[in-house]
């Protein structure tokens, strides 16, 4: 084989010369080919990063913020004196003392949900006896309140909240009974404080202190009260559904629990802010057994029920459903917060078209923020077994999987399948929704912007945002008669208080109570507006 380094014979000179200069110049063209890849290359990174870093200086006038361009209102204001206070701190303590617990859907403590009944006539006289409201019960123990508008054009609204608690006891290691509404440091402890029974009292206080000021509103709304919520809402929120369509209402809005006012629980934000929830993650709770002949222990086989089970069980820990960030409305809750970080935090948050991937994997480390990611799945139940010394014949597992907004139910019940890969292991949903759909939170949109408005008039130094909850709430059933809905409330989160919500020590500040009261009591106001104010106008319609 003839090479260059060969060449010695004249009559290969030539051609020896001309195939060195065809290499040469073939690795001349590489190199330059190279060289405009890299030069593409860097160019490409430039401007990325000239186009991510103009976003992020310009993030704080583009961010769409906080209120734009609204009138100063003549809002009647309410201001709680010493004999108030201690009145509406009386009626609260005593709607957490009335153990309203649903246990399941068929055993609710009734008992308790009439003596919440007469609670509220108690406490609300004006409410009740008001010619502009109309009071039913619905389901025998759900509230259906109508507030007649004098402006019956006006698309009306509705206040959602439950009654009904989870079970707690004082062995759990309460600082105080569960249904004791004992006051510790300013606050108010007890089952309900948060979850739900602030929102409850503190909308018909609201109702109440607006009526006895003679104030009449322009658009009329109701108030809807559900009495089995924890347990999936099907006695109550449901029918005060079924009432609300026999009577052919369309709502501009509905506005239930879920998020909060959240202040030093995000690392890294600076200062307090207010997720208004656009939407609710879906819901799934999916049985797996396996079924096989039984024996006896000392004769065990290769593979038992509770082996097969139990290594299904290990495939879907070990492979958690797919990273979704950024392609639901948790994508909109980073980029509204961006701005109140500091750099390099920033230059990420306000890029997310750009880091959605990176900071996926940053907050599915924690399993608090990798529920915002994926869907999550969470093995709750494993059942198998009657005695020591008998292979039993069956073994089944529940798994609660709480469904991303990218996701559909069928979706996840596919990849359930296909990541047991065992036909010995069937696979059956109990029960289970998709994800809801997200309601609207441009300038245009009546409801977010109302709410927003009211949250920055009582707290005008906190970041309010779009959220989504990771839980589910009452107002999943009112989907057909809105396209709007949110899930807030003004209760203030502090480090450590997100795992009272359903847990030990629930409470709540009885300063933080008396500003859900005024909350509320601005939200009746703000929303007798006739419409928004125009995008980028300084005039709105009162």
């Amino acid at each position: 084989m003839t090479n260059i380094s060969a060449c010695t014979q004249p009559q290969d000179e030539f051609r020896c010369h001309n195939r060195h200069v065809k290499m040469s110049d073939s690795k001349f063209k590489i190199f330059k080919f190279a060289k405009i890849i890299i030069s593409s290359l860097l160019i490409a990174v430039l401007v990325l990063f000239t186009a991510a870093s103009i976003r992020t200086l310009s993030l704080d006038v583009n961010v769409g913020l906080q209120l734009s361009h609204w009138e100063k209102t003549n809002n009647i204001s309410l201001v709680i004196d010493l004999h108030q206070r201690e009145e509406l701190l009386a009626n609260f303590k005593e709607a957490i003392r009335i153990p309203t617990v649903s246990f399941s859907e068929t055993e609710i403590n009734t008992t308790a949900l009439r003596e919440f009944d007469s609670l509220l006539r108690k406490a609300f006289p004006t409410v009740f006896s008001s010619s502009l409201v109309h009071h039913e019960l619905v389901a025998n123990y759900s509230h259906l309140f109508w507030v007649q508008g004098s402006q019956p054009d006006l698309v009306p609204y509705l206040l959602l909240a439950h009654i009904d608690v989870v079970p707690a006891t004082e062995s759990d290691g309460w600082e105080a009974p569960p249904f004791s509404a004992q006051e510790i440091d300013g606050f108010i402890y007890g089952r309900g404080t948060i979850d739900d029974k602030s929102p409850v009292m503190g909308i018909l206080q609201a109702l109440d202190y607006l009526l006895i000021k003679g104030y009449a509103p322009r658009r009329g709304f109701y108030i809807g009260l559900g009495h089995d919520e924890e347990v999936s809402g099907y006695n109550g929120a449901i029918n005060i559904v079924r009432v609300l369509k026999q009577r052919g209402a369309k709502l501009s809005f509905v506005l239930d629990e879920g998020l909060a006012v959240l202040d030093g629980v995000i690392s890294g934000l600076e200062g307090p802010a207010a997720l208004i929830g656009l939407s609710e993650k879906g819901s799934a709770n999916v049985k797996l057994s396996v079924s096989m002949a039984p024996g006896h222990s000392s004769m065990p086989p290769r593979e038992s029920s509770i082996g097969i089970l139990a290594a299904a069980v290990k495939r879907l820990e070990d492979n958690p459903m797919p990273r979704l960030f950024g392609q639901g409305p948790e994508r909109d809750t980073f980029e509204h917060l961006a701005h109140k970080f500091k750099l390099p935090v920033k230059f990420v948050m306000s890029n997310l078209w750009l880091f959605s991937p990176l900071l996926g994997r940053v907050l599915e480390r924690k399993p608090d923020t990798n529920a915002f990611v994926r869907t999550t799945t969470a093995v709750t139940m494993f059942n198998a077994g009657v005695k020591v010394n008998i292979i039993p014949s069956h073994a089944e597992a529940y798994v609660n999987l709480r469904i991303h907004s990218a996701h559909s139910l069928q979706e996840v019940l596919d990849l359930i399948q296909a990541t047991v890969g065992d036909q010995r292991v069937k696979i059956e949903l109990i029960d289970g929704f998709d994800p809801l759909p997200v309601s609207s939170s441009d300038e245009k949109s009546f409801g977010y912007q109302i709410i927003k408005k009211t949250v920055l008039d009582m707290f005008p130094t906190v970041t309010v945002a779009p959220g989504i909850c990771i839980g589910n709430t009452d107002s999943r059933h009112f989907k057909d008669l809105t396209n709007d809905i949110y899930r807030f409330a003004p209760v203030w989160f502090k480090p450590g208080d997100a795992q009272r919500f359903h847990g030990i020590n629930e409470r709540i500040s009885k300063k933080n109570y008396e500003e859900l009261v005024v909350f509320y009591f601005n939200l009746f106001q703000n929303c007798d507006i006739q419409k928004l104010p125009e995008p980028h106008s300084s005039v709105h319609e009162l």
